[in-house]
């Protein structure tokens, strides 16, 4: 090491130097375990709730030129879905590749004259597994993905649907709160495979002569890993990235989802953490929420997490959909992937893992406002819970493996 380069890094603040040193080996451990490389250059955007969202993502697609592919669970009904539908169709009269790929099951509420306008501009519209033409075994695996592919160079991920809950800024129980990312260089590689993975299923197509294969630039500082989730049976690479976040954790585990209802095992991993030191809060939705039934199956949980000292917090104004999460302040996770036992173990999911102190810190930051605005569970009151409560949470036992 020269001079120069021994003096810069002995000015390097002692934090400094332990964050990066976390940061590395949750990266190789990542690589090594999970088996996908993660790449350098990236630039990511968090984008807060629906108006940011959703003026991001339609901006994009206005402006493309080349091509546009997107991917969605929820596609349902509301002034933004014809946003979106006239956005698309807009883009194919002029002659750009426009691909829409709608899971089966979820986007079952489009209006079908916006499907019959798409199609007749040009929009290749295609279902998965829709579920009147599935085998029984297939009819539980659902794509939960949310892509958005523009011009080969732009991506988007996280948590929105395409549906009216979306809209707004979560300023009342009507506009749902949740978080995007508008992601910039080779991560988006990741991000159109992941499109590309179900299309193949639903496709005869796979690419044309519109897909140029751009090398992506580099746009920014983040590393990102781009990890899948696949509606199959046995261990998962999702399961596989959740268990070495949480278990690699030495100082703050920050997890915010729409659906938490998870098994014993990962449970285990969440008390495991608070047992070695490591400060765990998780912030779920409150009175607000869409799904009573998941939400009884995670409270099932919630007396074993405040006994091991893992803090929980429901939130009050609104739905909380956002799903990421964060650890140590040097790495994070967001997507479209829930803490529960169908996005684990049924559904096809897509996640980014980023290791950057900057974007953690916004993340962070939007925990610790929302968290401003949500009710913690108390450990000695929740023990005390009424039998009405308990009887509904082993109501649902039997089924928390689909929730």
């Amino acid at each position: 090491m020269s001079a120069t380069a021994a003096e810069a890094s002995d000015r390097t603040a002692p934090e400094d130097r332990t964050c990066e040193e976390r940061s590395q080996r949750l990266r190789r451990r990542l690589e090594r375990l999970i088996g996908i490389a993660a790449t350098e250059g990236n630039s990511l955007v968090p984008l807060r709730n629906g108006d940011a969202i959703f003026g991001a993502m339609l901006k994009a697609i206005r402006e493309a030129e080349h091509t546009v592919d997107l991917m969605t669970f929820v596609y349902w009904r509301g002034d933004i879905a014809h946003q979106f539908a006239e956005a698309l169709a807009d883009r194919a009269r002029a002659g750009v590749r426009v691909r829409l790929m709608l899971d089966g099951f979820g986007s079952r509420l489009i209006e079908k004259g916006q499907l019959a306008m798409m199609e007749e501009a040009g929009v290749t519209v295609t279902w998965f597994r829709k579920p009147l033409y599935l085998s029984p075994l297939k009819q539980n695996h659902r794509c939960h993905r949310k892509v958005l592919v523009v011009d080969e160079q732009t991506a988007f991920t996280g948590g929105v649907g395409i549906a009216e809950e979306w809209c707004g800024d979560a300023r009342n129980e009507h506009e749902w709160r949740d978080t995007h990312v508008q992601v910039t260089g080779p991560a988006v590689d990741g991000l159109a495979a992941a499109f590309a993975q179900n299309w193949a299923e639903c496709h005869d197509e796979l690419f044309d002569d519109r897909d140029r294969f751009v090398t992506e630039e580099h746009h920014g500082d983040s590393v990102v890993q781009v990890v899948r989730g696949s509606a199959s049976f046995g261990w998962q690479d999702m399961q596989t990235l959740i268990r070495v976040v949480l278990e690699s954790a030495e100082e703050r585990i920050r997890l915010t989802t729409a659906y938490f209802a998870p098994d014993a095992y990962f449970t285990g991993l969440l008390c495991a953490a608070a047992a070695r030191g490591v400060e765990v809060e998780i912030l779920l939705p409150g009175p607000h929420t869409d799904k009573r039934v998941c939400q009884l199956a995670g409270q099932r949980y919630y007396e074993d997490l405040t006994d091991c000292g893992v803090k929980i917090y429901q939130y009050q104004p609104t739905m909380m959909h956002t799903k990421t999460l964060t650890i140590d302040r040097v790495a994070s996770l967001i997507g479209s992937t829930n803490f529960n036992r169908r996005s684990l173990d049924h559904d096809e999911e897509v996640m980014l893992a980023v290791l950057d102190q900057d974007f953690t810190a916004t993340l962070d930051g939007h925990f610790e406002e929302d968290r401003e605005n949500s009710v913690l569970i108390e450990r000695g009151r929740w023990k005390r819970r009424d039998l009405v409560q308990r009887a509904k949470e082993a109501a649902v036992v039997p089924i928390r493996r689909f929730l």
